[in-house]
C-alpha cells in the first residue's frame, strides 16, 4: 500500500511538471505569434510621419509650412492593400512659393508619391 501511495505521488509530480512545462511552452509561442500580429497590422501616427517628411525636405533647406490629414485613407494599386495618409509641404524655391502633396503608408512611413503643386 506504502509503495503504491509512492508511485501515484511521483505520477502526479511528473504529470504536473509535464503540464507546466507543455503550459509554458504553448503560451510563450501564442503571445509572441500575437505580438508579432499586432506589430504588424499597427500603423504609425499621422505626426510621426509628417516629422519624418518634414526631416527629409529639411535636409534641402527651411520649409514654410506643413500639414496632414489625420484620417487614414484606404489604397488599392492593383492587389496591393494598405492605409494612407496625405499631407503637403511648402517651401520658398527661387523666390517663389512651392508647394508639395505627399502620399504616405500608414504602415510603414515610407513615401508612396509626392508631387509639386
Amino acid at each position: 500500500m506504502l509503495k503504491n501511495k509512492k508511485n501515484n505521488k511521483e505520477f502526479y509530480q511528473h504529470g504536473l511538471s509535464t503540464g507546466i512545462g507543455i503550459g509554458l511552452t504553448v503560451g510563450t509561442i501564442a503571445g509572441a505569434a500575437i505580438s508579432y500580429w499586432y506589430k504588424k497590422n499597427q500603423t504609425l501616427s499621422a505626426d510621426d510621419i509628417l516629422e519624418k517628411v518634414k526631416a527629409d525636405f529639411l535636409q534641402e533647406g527651411p520649409i514654410e509650412g506643413s500639414w496632414i490629414h489625420f484620417k487614414k485613407e484606404p489604397l488599392q494599386k492593383f492587389a496591393v492593400k494598405s492605409k494612407i495618409y496625405t499631407g503637403g509641404i511648402s517651401r520658398i524655391e527661387d523666390g517663389e512659393l512651392a508647394q508639395y502633396e505627399f502620399v504616405a503608408d500608414a504602415y510603414t512611413g515610407s513615401i508612396i508619391d509626392i508631387y509639386r503643386l
